[in-house]
């Protein structure tokens, strides 16, 4: 069983390794660091899969993506392979298994979210066992340079440290050199283990429209009659247009489901299911479909709109054709979609002010070390994600501490009275769950309490109230509902200069908003390129192709000269008129410009839509969406 060829044929039931599989298997088992840059779904999960079956130690998996994690728990487990993942769905039964089969040697693959090793009572828990590998999934996050760069992932390089992480082995499916050397350097992965495939794939016929909106649906609906037909994914920007271009599809006589984040896990399962299953199903989706869908048979992937990165196109496209036969990828790309996925781009960046009040809360000696993320982005305007990035900047200057999470608000019902459950401890321990229950107010089913409130009070830590009522959940006292999840955290430093540390968070967020400008221009470019586009793609991930590839549509000659006009939107005197009326109109929530200019190009923000009223229902919101947000905001400045 220690022979991996063994262990590929008669656990996954495979005869041969794909391109690039062995070569990261035999660096691994060999005790090296690795990085794997596989186009999806070309095979990255077996590297880690197959050799951890042959070390001695535990697998550490951190990904993102929660749905993806299930589906290759449930993969492994019908390989008879002990694998489990750790995330919040887990009862207190189900996560003391899993301990217990770590304890025992019994687990081979955890699987964690990034965001879980900012538990330090998790992390130490796991310090006390091997940890063979640690694999990052999605390890572009990691890198500035990437397209979906995310802080956590620069301190796995800290916990691998700590951890006593035996090698590590990195997976992505778009890595530009930059990106790649970044990855190698922070894991001193040795030039021979990494491992490229390469991005060229000679089926896929690449198609670019530059053309007018009004234009894209004609034109969709010509190449859906005129071609064969085959299973097909259209990606769209917005989760509004998904629903409304599968409609609109539907009533031209093409059937179409549509699929993005908004719709509940139950509904998602089954479109997804029901894609799976037909031979030649159509699925208008945002860019939230697509991970995890292994269909090799995709003849077809249309983009409605611009997509936002070429690595985000690149992912997108390889989802067709991975049975090797002919597959058609074509891009419909407008002067309004570049203006809506700038706005949205700026649109993450919190002005200076924001960040400054924000980060004066956080250093506040006398304030309670819990950060409530969603109070925050209501007190500050920043949206949850980008606080999230904010304390992530925080960390890596050494400047705090993340240190765990807990539920602020509890509701619980007992199983029996007070005094009965009171009477099972000893006095001291009986007193002190006596003081929680006074605190809790009763409702008609179930008893609230505010955890901080009552820690106040009792003087007693917030962390023992929660630990506490745990303890009683899993000896069946009590039934427990819980929200208001925060984040704890310790000051490293008290002394802090507020000004230049407001800029240099600041000022991180502007550089990562022109990264992100950046990337969406190499796609325009690509769209405006007469030249071959398999050439130019494969450029940008470094990769040389001798000659034009002789299949994309510029190599064939068969395209159509854009009949969109790329010259920028200026401002007309109304829209000017409009920026003062907004600027000068007393609402205090328009002190700031860049409040202005998200208002009027339609970019929402939490103090916007959670208001009482709503901004975002004003009959002005949005009034300037079809403008370029920074020159609106340039207008608001002047």
């Amino acid at each position: 069983m220690n022979n991996p060829e063994h262990i590929l044929n008669s656990v996954f039931g495979f005869t041969d390794y794909r391109k690039g599989q062995k070569e990261v298997i035999h660096q691994l088992l060999q005790g090296d660091s690795a990085l794997a840059v596989f186009p999806t779904g070309s095979g990255k999960s077996l590297c880690y899969q197959l050799t951890g079956q042959l070390l001695s130690g535990l697998t550490l998996v951190v990904s993102p993506l929660i749905a993806l994690m299930k589906d290759q728990v449930d993969f492994l487990q019908k390989k008879n392979i002990a694998a489990a993942k750790i995330d919040s769905t887990l009862s207190r039964e189900e996560l003391s298994q899993i301990w217990g089969d770590i304890q025992a040697r019994k687990l081979k693959l955890l699987y964690i979210a990034p965001e879980r090793l900012a538990n330090e009572k998790f992390v130490q828990s796991l310090s006390r066992h091997k940890i063979s590998m640690l694999v990052i999934d999605e390890a572009h996050c990691m890198s500035e340079w990437g397209h979906n760069f995310r802080p956590e992932y620069l301190k796995l390089v800290e916990h691998a440290e700590a951890l006593k992480v035996e090698r590590v082995l990195a997976l992505t499916a778009t890595a530009t050199p930059k990106v790649a050397q970044d990855i190698c350097k922070s894991f001193k992965i040795k030039p021979h283990a990494y491992v490229n495939t390469g991005y060229y794939r000679p089926n896929l016929t690449l198609r670019m429209n530059r053309c007018q909106n009004s234009e894209k649906f004609p034109k969709l609906l010509k190449r859906l009659n005129d071609n064969p037909p085959g299973s097909t994914i259209i990606y769209v920007t917005l989760q509004k247009e998904a629903e409304e271009l599968a409609t609109q599809l539907s009533n031209s006589g093409k059937e179409a489901l549509f699929y993005h984040a908004g719709i509940k896990g139950d509904l998602r399962h089954e479109i997804q299911e029901k894609f799976m299953s037909q031979e030649n199903s159509i699925v208008v989706a945002t860019i939230a479909f697509g991970m995890g869908i292994d269909k090799s048979n995709i003849r077809y992937v249309y983009h409605f709109n611009t997509p936002k990165s070429m690595e985000n196109y690149a992912q997108e496209i390889g989802r067709a054709g991975r049975d090797g036969l002919q597959s058609t990828c074509e891009v419909f790309s407008s002067a309004e979609d570049t203006t809506v996925l700038a706005n949205f781009t700026y649109g993450d960046t919190p002005s200076g002010k924001n960040v400054s009040d924000l980060l004066t809360t956080i250093f506040n000696p006398k304030a309670d070390s819990s950060l409530s993320t969603y109070q925050l982005s209501s007190q500050h305007d920043i949206r949850p994600l980008v606080i999230g990035t904010l304390l992530c900047y925080l960390e890596l200057e050494g400047l705090i501490k993340l240190t765990g999470h807990f539920y602020n608000q509890v509701k619980f019902q007992p199983s029996t009275d007070s005094a009965s459950i009171l009477a099972k401890f000893p006095p001291d321990k009986a007193d002190f769950l006596r003081s929680i229950f006074k605190h809790a107010k009763k409702g008609r089913l179930w008893l609230s309490l505010d955890i901080l409130e009552t820690s106040q009070s009792i003087q007693q830590d917030k962390l023992r109230i929660s630990k506490a009522l745990n303890y009683l959940e899993s000896e069946n006292y009590i039934k427990t509902k819980v929200a208001d999840v925060r984040t704890t955290y310790r000051l490293l430093k008290s002394d802090i200069d507020l000004t230049s540390l407001t800029q240099l968070i600041f000022n991180r967020f502007v550089e990562s908003e022109k990264r992100d400008i950046l990337r969406l221009n190499e796609v325009i470019q690509l769209t405006q390129s007469q030249d071959c586009l398999t050439q130019a793609m494969l450029s940008y991930f470094g990769e040389a192709l001798e000659k034009p590839c002789g299949h994309c549509d510029r190599c064939l000659k068969d395209f159509e000269t854009p009949s969109t006009n790329d010259a920028e939107v200026e401002l007309t005197n109304e829209d000017k008129s409009l920026i003062h009326e907004m600027k000068n109109s007393g609402n205090p929530y328009f002190e700031t410009p860049r409040n202005v200019a998200k208002f009027l190009c339609g970019i929402s923000s939490p103090k916007m839509s959670r208001g009482r009223p709503s901004l975002t229902r004003d009959k002005k919101f949005g009034a300037l969406t079809k403008r370029p947000f920074y020159k609106v905001l340039q207008f608001v400045n002047e």
